[in-house]
């Protein structure tokens, strides 16, 4: 599923209601902050990738890391895709500020992508421990990582 990058995932509304009924707190939450949206953060490779790139980073280098690599890759927000990072060598990712090792995670993370062997077209209507498994068999995806995708991108 990809979600337009500010957009509420499409299930928002629904979950909104749910939680609406079935928590008290909530309940009197929700209307006061009826127009609060947790935006969607686009693509799924580029979401991934900066989720890599940006660990056991601070929010500032984290941020300035992500713009180096997209507009190493061709331009910032998607169409940052798999093949243009399968282009580069991990030097050329290096001269992104990005370490060797997470160079080499995200050349695996592109070709998990570029093969097939993660199905983002399919993850709306898989449960969240089939994708987490996808996930963490990419190189420098652990679990936390994929419990974060989950929360801000599906």
């Amino acid at each position: 599923m990809t979600t337009e990058p500010g957009a509420a995932p499409p299930f928002w509304d629904e979950a909104c209601r749910h939680l609406r009924r079935r928590d008290r707190v909530l309940k009197r939450l929700i209307p006061q902050f009826g127009e609060a949206r947790l935006p969607g953060r686009g693509d799924a490779f580029y979401t991934l990738a900066r989720a890599v790139g940006g660990q056991l980073s601070s929010v500032k280098a984290a941020q300035s890391g992500g713009e180096r690599f997209a507009a190493l890759v061709g331009g910032g927000e998607p169409p940052v895709d798999p093949q243009r990072v399968l282009r580069l060598s991990p030097q050329d990712l290096r001269s992104a500020g990005l370490s060797l090792r997470k160079a080499e995670y995200l050349l695996d993370l592109a070709r998990h992508f570029d093969e097939g062997r993660v199905h983002a077209g399919q993850w709306a209507a898989m449960d969240d421990e089939a994708i987490i498994r996808e996930l963490v068999a990419i190189r420098g995806i652990g679990r936390w990582t994929a419990e974060m995708f989950l929360i801000f991108h599906l």
